[in-house]
């Protein structure tokens, strides 16, 4: 079973641009798969607070949160992406240090896996 771990900006644009990730997911991947966030990027999201948390908090409701002791989320996900999780971004730095497979949002309503 393949874990996906969605990151801070990729919740924003999912909700900002309307995205069911978990049907494009779907569509993407061809074996088992859980979706998963980390404890330290739902704190960043409080931080941030963006306008489309209320819709992020109704995605997360589905998602299991992983609790981690890294306080860089950024350094934990290219630790866990050279572990075969596949990451799931918008990060353009982010993108560029993972080792493994990535999820990105293409023409603001469609994801691949790269």
């Amino acid at each position: 079973m393949k874990t996906i771990i969605v990151d801070t900006n990729f919740l924003i644009y999912c909700a900002k641009f309307k995205i069911d990730f978990f049907s494009e997911i779907d569509r993407l991947m061809l074996t088992n798969y859980k979706i998963v966030t980390l404890n330290t990027i739902i704190e960043e999201l409080e931080k941030v607070k963006p306008k489309e948390l209320k819709l992020i908090k109704r995605f997360l409701e589905k998602v299991e949160i992983i609790k981690t002791n890294e306080k860089k989320v950024d350094k934990e996900l290219q630790f866990l992406s050279s572990k075969d999780f596949i990451i799931a971004t918008q990060d353009r730095e982010l993108k560029q240090k993972l080792k493994g497979p990535k999820i990105i949002i293409r023409q603001k309503k469609y994801l691949e896996l790269k």
